[in-house]
């Protein structure tokens, strides 16, 4: 239940709910009775986020990632406390791994901590099969999940759309006349993320009269180092005498490792990224990436959160548009097999 709930069952506003709960003298004894009665009917606890913001109160949210060392959840997780902190809320960080077991314990830890909301980075906290834990936490306190979706009760997802990031992608490169274009990603098949770009990549070819051809898909198995991993890949597949003509990957360390192994090979052919991290300015030649839009989504899910926590009404699912950076690896003019 949430304080909007308990207005709606009581036939009251969610201000008087929260003078009631703030024990303001403004409010009716009878009006007061009636409150607090469905409250304890329904078991609702109000936390101190909403009965006290604006005021000095303790402010604290939760925030789940699952591993720091990744650029894109550590630049999440920078955005999104510097944002909290401006606004005097202070956040409990949580770096869980990606084990199911993991991620669920440490949900339910923050949970019983009495934070006042939680946020979920990444797809890695999208279950494919169950997400039971996180339709338990929702029941408690507003959870917010970035770059993931799920149709929950108070979970309110912030999204990049990838998939259309993706194809979108695919269509530009076939505009530029790449007819053979190696996707490499290190996402398993139950990945969220994965599966959205992969779906993204196909959509593309379909919508370019592309035919799919299996080899050109390639799943790089990293055991923790994701650049040498992409090289290796791509440095066999070179001396196996595969065709393509352009490279997309679903991360940018990905499509770095590719490139170390095209210029190992004094090979030269499109070469684009994904997240648009600061990996992809520092190499050289520099990386065309897609933007998935932290910038944008982070801000956003704080501004979300504060609206919500202060009472007013917000969608469960915003989603922004990716956008293609282009830098010195993609070369739009280039004849295919030129380099």
């Amino acid at each position: 239940m949430n304080i909007r709930q308990i207005a709606l069952l009581c036939g009251v506003s969610t201000a008087t709910v929260s003078r009631v709960i703030n024990n303001s003298p403004s409010v009716s004894a009878v009006t007061r009775e009636k409150v607090l009665g469905v409250m304890e009917r329904e078991g609702y606890v109000p936390n101190a986020f909403a009965g006290g913001f604006g005021r000095n109160a303790l402010k604290i949210v939760g925030i789940l990632c699952a591993d720091i060392a990744n650029l894109y959840y550590a630049g999440a997780v920078s955005l999104l406390e510097r944002e909290l902190r401006a606004r005097g809320i202070d956040t409990l960080l949580c770096c869980t791994g990606y084990g199911q077991e993991d991620k669920k314990e440490a949900l339910t830890a923050l949970v019983r901590k009495r934070v006042d909301a939680v946020i979920l980075v990444g797809s890695a906290y999208r279950e494919e099969r169950d997400n039971t834990h996180i339709r338990e936490a929702a029941r408690q306190i507003p959870v917010f999940m970035l770059n993931a979706h799920v149709q929950i009760p108070n979970v309110f997802c912030i999204l990049c759309d990838e998939r259309e990031a993706i194809s979108a992608t695919v269509r530009r490169l076939a505009a530029a006349g790449r007819r053979a274009i190696l996707y490499i990603h290190d996402m398993d098949k139950w990945a969220w993320a994965g599966t959205q770009k992969l779906a993204g990549y196909r959509d593309g070819l379909e919508e370019c009269g592309l035919e799919e051809d299996s080899r050109l898909i390639r799943f790089v198995n990293s055991a923790g180092n994701d650049m040498q991993a992409a090289q290796k890949l791509v440095e066999e597949l070179l001396r196996s005498g595969l065709e393509f003509d352009s490279i997309l990957a679903s991360e940018d360390v990905l499509a770095i490792g590719a490139q170390k192994a095209m210029f190992s090979k004094r090979r030269s052919v499109p070469i684009i990224g994904f997240n648009n991290s600061q990996l992809a300015l520092c190499c050289t030649p520099s990386l065309t990436s897609i933007d998935n839009m932290l910038s944008v989504i982070c801000p956003m899910a704080v501004e979300m959160l504060e609206k919500l926590l202060g009472g007013d009404g917000i969608p469960s699912k915003v989603v922004v548009s990716g956008a293609l950076v282009e830098r010195e690896t993609f070369r739009a003019c280039a004849e295919p097999g030129e380099g």
